[in-house]
């Protein structure tokens, strides 16, 4: 997953709707500027943010200086008497806001990570400056006029690739966001997103409350049966943790995923099962359910306003599949490979699962993974108990070091001397072969209390050019991995060994950025090319050559065996009709959602519509997807959560590439790769990149045939 990916001009205005961060000023308390940690150079090793300095009471002040010059820049822009040219308009443009942008950076990484209630209702106090600030600047006229002007002469300009994409990017920021509409638009529209920005903060929180809020304590030995003592070590310190006995699972995902997949205790794995996929469907003050249906009201209106037709239409049309329509067909192609598939792999789990000793007619959701996860066992001699030992956190961490360095060329080197807003939190160097410095590494693994749960990247300061320097980026992945046990280090489960690849992916995309302007740097790309990176890092995970530089047993040393490396590769598929009809689900809905106009239809009318073609369970009374779906309500997701399998065709296909010669050794893919994707960032249309890097369009033949969808 990723989050904060876009230049601050228009992560300003989405960051209202996805992860923000605001600490609260202390009543009768105004520190001086002079010791504000923003508002100078930070002295800390590669200017990194110094977490052990920035309180409460600096956060607001700050801001309203970031504003203030902002504003100021602005206004100069505005109000330049010369005639309207690339540098003195949207270069001059793009340059504004550092202040906003370093203090911005800090406040939405603590929000994700450190958030506490104090900070949840700052955040209602400061959200509408941000959005009055945004508004102000994409709806100022005589602004607007000096861009359009610009992008007027474009033709005659000669402006190369890059240039020219900053260029439109710039001049579709304004019309997308309203600078074409007449008074009566303009003053609707910043009701409306004020209006978003709120509902998603409340969103949000409201998601955050739930999940925090309920556990479930086992103390009778008997309800552990079928657990893995690793799961159990973990259950038992959660619980020493909150001063209680006996067992706490909770549903943060490395305690809910192997309860459900071990326990045989049906009504346990039942009731888990049900309070995850009920939060915030409860009709308490934690009920989203009526923020849904403002926020896609709101969308549709949006959207209408600008001239869409509907969300959807508004928001693809900046992404490489470009319509709604070729979306939607493109899901619906999906579903029909997948379907059939899904259909045999249940009837196949089904009779397993009575063989052994299940009676119902039917499998419900919360067999599922229990009865795969015992007949994969079976076939494949391969469970998570088994690898496990070969996957400490650490020597995972360093084989994701290991690959990019035999890819890339690039070495990592701790450092213990960067200030951290955690001390769980590591810190990494990143050189380049030849030494030079490139990037900051921060990787902050543990779920915790305040922090977000799943797992993402977020850049602490973007790659740039100006002034003949190149500033290095800050890049962060957030995960929340199995925490070591009194007994045991941290061993991930091949899931999170995935997790781990994936978001490092994400962060080689933004630490290997190198292009002049921070809007197209690194991951600010459209968000179905975005998952490449990250999701081409995965497949290594399933690469025996790659596997035996890290997959070590964190007891003896030694080198996972060949025989459970092809077990692993064996069982990839395994399910995966399964697997990809419930991830269609959850692109289905978003699209149901944003693609049509509202009919003020019920979240389970929604759901039921969506399951008759993606679901082949029974439906379950009283839980939904929806209330907790954070990528696409509060998240920059929405009408784009398809995104994730459109990359899986890029990924597939340019690993295929790799493996034609010589898989981590292919220097020439690897060159390529880095060259043409991971440095250019969003320079150029993401399709001519992915051209240069492969030669031709990419094929989805591959990401079919490794799905096992097709021969």
């Amino acid at each position: 997953m990723l989050t904060l990916r876009f230049t601050w001009l228009i992560s300003v205005a989405l960051t209202l709707i996805v992860r923000t961060a605001f600490a609260q000023l202390p009543a009768n308390q105004s520190p001086k500027a002079e010791v504000n940690p923003f508002l100078s150079a930070y002295a800390t090793p590669r200017q990194t943010p110094p977490f052990d300095k920035i309180t409460n009471a600096h956060y607001l002040p700050a801001l309203r200086e970031g504003l203030a010059q902002g504003r100021s820049q602005i206004l100069t822009i505005g109000a330049n008497p010369a005639k309207p040219t690339f540098e003195n308009t949207i270069v001059a443009l793009e340059r504004t806001g550092d202040l906003l942008g370093r203090v911005r950076a800090v406040m939405f990484n603590l929000k994700a990570v450190e958030t506490t209630p104090e900070l949840q209702k700052a955040v209602q106090e400061a959200s509408p400056l941000l959005t009055e600030y945004v508004n102000d600047m994409l709806l100022n006229r005589t602004l607007y006029a000096r861009v359009k002007s610009v992008y007027t002469q474009r033709s005659q300009l000669k402006l190369n690739p890059e240039k020219g994409m900053l260029l439109e990017k710039t001049y579709r920021m304004f019309v997308r966001n309203g600078a074409n509409l007449d008074i009566e638009g303009k003053n609707r529209l910043r009701v409306i997103d004020r209006d978003l920005a709120q509902l998603a903060l409340q969103f949000s929180e409201n998601l955050l409350n739930e999940t925090n809020a309920y556990s479930m304590t086992v103390t009778n030995e008997k309800d552990l049966a079928g657990l893995p003592d690793y799961v159990r070590d973990a259950a038992k310190a959660t619980a020493k943790q909150q001063g209680k006995a006996g067992y706490m699972f909770t549903l943060q995902f490395p305690s809910l995923s192997p309860f459900l997949k071990y326990a045989d205790n049906r009504t346990l794995r039942q009731e888990l099962y049900r309070a995850y996929s009920s939060r915030c469907y409860h009709g308490d003050k934690n009920d989203n359910s009526a923020i849904i249906d403002k926020v896609i009201n709101l969308r549709y209106e949006r959207a209408n306003l600008l001239g869409y037709k509907t969300h959807a239409d508004f928001v693809l049309e900046e992404r490489m599949a470009g319509s709604r329509e070729k979306v939607q067909s493109f899901l619906d192609e999906l579903v029909g490979y997948a379907r059939p598939a899904a259909e045999r792999q249940l009837i196949e789990l089904t009779t397993y699962a009575k063989a052994h000793g299940f009676t119902d007619e039917k499998l419900q959701v919360w067999d599922q993974s229990y009865y795969a996860e015992k007949l994969k066992r079976e076939k494949y001699d391969i469970d998570d108990e088994v690898l496990k030992p070969y996957f400490k956190l650490e020597n995972v961490l360093n084989g994701a070091f290991m690959v990019a360095n035999k890819l890339y060329g690039i070495t990592f080197k701790e450092r213990t001397d960067i200030p951290l807003y955690n001390p769980e939190v590591k810190t990494f160097d990143m050189f380049d072969k030849d030494g030079t410095f490139l990037a900051v590494f921060y990787g902050d693994y543990f779920p915790r209390a305040g922090k977000g749960g799943g797992a993402w990247m977020n850049v602490l300061q973007g790659q740039k050019m100006e002034n003949g320097q190149n500033t290095r980026p800050h890049v962060l992945n957030v995960c929340n991995f199995t925490r070591p046990t009194d007994t045991k280090p941290s061993l991930l489960t091949f899931y999170e060994v995935t997790t781990l690849f994936h978001e490092f992916g994400h962060g080689l995309h933004g630490m290997l950025a190198n292009s002049t302007y921070r809007s197209l740097s690194g991951v600010n790309v459209p968000w179905d090319f975005v998952e490449l990176p990250s999701q081409l890092m995965e497949n290594w995970c399933y690469d025996p050559e790659a596997l035996k530089l890290f997959a070590k047993h964190y007891q003896t040393g030694e080198v996972i065996p060949g025989e459970l490396i092809e077990k692993i590769r064996a069982s990839q598929n395994f399910m995966a009709g399964l697997s990809t009809l419930r991830q269609l689900r959850y692109r289905q809905i978003d699209l149901y959602y944003h693609g049509r106009k509202p009919t003020g239809e019920s979240i389970s009318a929604v759901e039921n519509h969506v399951d008759s073609l993606t679901n082949l369970f029974p439906r379950v009374e009283g839980i939904a997807l929806s209330p907790a779906f954070e990528h696409i309500f509060p998240g920059g997701y929405s009408a784009g959560f398809y995104s994730y399998k459109w990359s899986e065709v890029l990924d597939a296909d340019a690993f295929e590439f790799f493996k034609e010669k010589g898989g981590l050794d292919n220097k020439a893919a690897a060159d390529s790769f880095r060259k043409n994707v991971l440095e250019k960032g969003g320079t150029e249309k993401p399709m001519e990149l992915y051209k240069k890097f492969r030669g031709r369009e990419p094929s989805p033949k591959a990401m079919l045939r490794r799905s096992g969808l097709i021969l």
